[in-house]
């Protein structure tokens, strides 16, 4: 299933299923089968994936005029970040493929070797934006914003000590994340002020639940900016697969429902480049994941 969270109308965020050119409103829908559906993303989650498994089953037998009267057009909507606010920090995975780690090594003084294990940094919920929305650039302390697309992993349940082999089932599904970085903020090596400024986070556009991606590690992912591709992998490239991260995190600290994950980023990053490129006021930035779409955000400056 597609999911995606909206506002209508300066209406307060709602839930909703995305189909291509319309959203499916779950409140109205659900008022019209005397059904209570969840009314956020993480009321969702929650429930677990046998609640999207009830939805969709009510959604196929459903008439097609019961889904057109609970149905908005894209153009009468706005989309939030699937998650606006989420509980806890976003857990970000840095230097996860194997190109990226040579080129921040060349430039960012990072080691050359390869992680023997996954380097764990975080951004608070307040770095979370969504599609359209601007990437606030204070000049006062960065000089150097630069992007990074990612696979965003949503996790399903809570599990402490999760064996690789099980881990895919504390998946929930997919979205997009741009790790937006200040490179010359990093402090003694610490990365959240580099990561964890506001708007830093966008993410989306949808959230795609983990039935709807046959192998997540074979995803193509690319990143423009102002229409010039600066990114394009592709998710098998990883060094530390979703298992190999959600055990590892998951011994390290409880993982809950809602959490997540930030997968790596690979080359081609803004500070990587020869010479180096940033984004500045009104820049466009796109990122893609196949099977879930892109996420366009501005670049705006505020100092």
């Amino acid at each position: 299933m597609k999911l995606v969270t909206f506002t209508h109308k300066n209406s307060d965020p709602k839930l909703g299923i995305f189909n291509n050119d319309t959203v499916l409103d779950l409140e109205a829908f659900g008022h019209k089968h005397n059904e209570e559906f969840p009314t956020t993303m993480l009321e969702l989650i929650d429930k677990g994936l046998e609640e999207v498994s009830r939805i969709a089953e009510i959604v196929k037998t459903s008439s097609e005029n019961a889904i057109a009267s609970a149905s908005l057009p894209l153009n009468e909507i706005k989309l939030l970040a699937p998650i606006p606010k989420p509980r806890k920090n976003i857990i970000g995975i840095g230097l996860n493929y194997t190109e990226h780690v040579a080129e921040s090594a060349r430039t960012l003084d990072t080691s050359k070797e390869l992680p023997q294990q996954p380097v764990i940094f975080s951004k608070p919920p307040t770095a979370v934006i969504g599609t359209g929305e601007a990437i606030l650039h204070n000049t006062k302390l960065t000089q150097q914003l630069d992007w990074e697309v990612e696979l965003a992993v949503i996790i399903s349940k809570k599990g402490k000590y999760v064996a690789k082999e099980n881990a895919m089932n504390y998946v929930f599904g997919y979205t997009v994340i741009n790790d937006i970085s200040a490179r010359d903020c990093r402090r003694a090596g610490q990365w959240i002020v580099s990561k964890g400024q506001d708007t830093f986070a966008p993410m989306g556009p949808i959230l795609v639940t983990k039935d709807e991606i046959e192998n997540p590690h074979n995803l193509n992912l690319s990143l423009t900016v102002n229409g010039v591709e600066k990114q394009n992998s592709n998710t098998k490239y990883m060094l530390f697969n979703i298992p190999d991260l959600i055990e590892d995190l998951s011994t390290v600290f409880t993982l809950e429902a809602g959490d997540i994950i930030a997968t790596g980023t690979p080359a081609g990053v803004g500070a990587g480049r020869n010479p180096q490129e940033w984004m500045w006021d009104g820049d466009v930035v796109e990122a893609t994941v196949e099977g879930i779409g892109t996420l366009v955000n501005t670049i705006k400056k505020i100092q």
